[in-house]
């Protein structure tokens, strides 16, 4: 019987599932035997993420990537085509710590009696990103695109930093980036202290005349995403403007204190940096690297191995092999050992 396990990455723009052996790579992160994207993103109601929808997008995908993987066998309710089965199933989640709660209690029972699977994670996606960029190494990742999360852990236990959305933190993210160059920008358009001309060039530019920019912001729903998308506005003109250049640094030093929140002490310790924002290049990660250096001088920064569906794929793949190093948590790490099974 080949043993197999399924990784899966659930956030805001979509899921993806990906397949691997439970017996590869036994001291890294397990190789794909296939992936596939599953549409989404996953629905949320008034009792959190749906656990029916989740299913839907992903039994399916699962059944065939084991078709593709074990040809010879058609597929069966239980564990797959003839003979093979997935032993491990880790589902990481944007939201999971929060709104998990009907996925904790539905999605055990039916991985095991849909794919046979023996033990279930139901991860923060946060946690995945930690896993997919460091493994199960002590040390701090920090996650930041639209918004901005750091989590750490020393293996005893897990920490977490900001991560409270666009409103109440997400500090140093790209909405928060954009937020402060369009603040800047207004600023400009009235004569006030602490406004930047360029930056009111490229907001008019971009998005528009200064003055109609509330009408067309507020009532978005969107509004993290628009925010951000003039991130990238902002880190062009710190070349030569001071006040967007201002914005970066202290953009750098909000992510630097988080790291700082929830990186371990201790030699070994690394840190991680993943996610979109950082593509916007040397305007932020210069003075980055200045503040991860002066507030965590015993931490090394690395590249990180791997994404969150890599991540997946390792805690699943080590939890096949009951060999997981990372600390369970109620809300952000949530492992259940249901035994297996098939339905009748």
């Amino acid at each position: 019987m080949t043993r197999w396990v399924l990784g899966v990455d659930s956030g805001g723009s979509g899921l993806r599932v990906a397949l691997a052996r439970a017996d590869g790579a036994p001291d890294g992160v397990p190789v794909p035997a296939g992936a596939a994207d599953a549409g989404g993103p996953v629905r949320t109601g008034p009792s959190g993420i749906d656990p029916d929808h989740l299913l839907d997008l992903v039994l399916p995908r699962a059944r065939a990537l084991l078709a593709e993987a074990a040809p010879g066998g058609e597929g069966e309710r239980g564990g797959g085509p003839s003979g093979h089965r997935v032993d491990a199933v880790c589902v990481g989640a944007a939201g999971m710590a929060t709104l998990g709660d009907a996925l904790r209690a539905v999605l055990p029972g039916a991985f095991a009696r849909e794919l046979g699977a023996g033990c279930v994670a139901l991860a923060a996606d946060a946690v995945t990103a930690y896993a997919g960029a460091l493994g199960e190494r002590p040390g701090a990742v920090v996650a930041a695109g639209t918004g901005m999360i750091a989590t750490g852990t020393d293996l005893g236990a897990w920490r977490r930093a900001d991560g409270w959305g666009h409103l109440l933190g997400d500090c140093g993210g790209g909405a928060w980036i954009g937020r402060a160059g369009l603040e800047a920008a207004l600023r400009a358009h009235d004569g006030r202290a602490g406004g930047s001309a360029a930056l009111l060039a490229r907001a008019e530019e971009v998005l528009g005349p200064a003055a109609s920019l509330p009408g067309r912001l507020y009532p978005r729903t969107d509004r993290p995403a628009v925010l951000a998308s003039f991130a990238p506005e902002v880190a062009r003109c710190a070349g030569g403007d001071p006040v967007a250049a201002r914005i970066m640094a202290e953009a750098a030093a909000e992510i630097a204190a988080s790291a700082a929140a929830v990186c371990p002490a201790g030699r070994e310790s690394r840190i991680a940096l993943t996610g979109g924002l950082f593509r916007i290049g040397e305007p932020l990660l210069a003075p980055l690297r200045r503040e991860l250096a002066g507030r965590l001088p015993h931490a090394r920064t690395v590249p990180a191995a791997g994404d969150p569906l890599a991540g997946a794929l390792l805690v699943a793949g080590r939890l096949a092999r009951d060999a997981l190093r990372l600390p369970p948590d109620p809300a952000l790490l949530h492992i259940t050992r249901t035994g297996g099974g098939r339905s009748a």
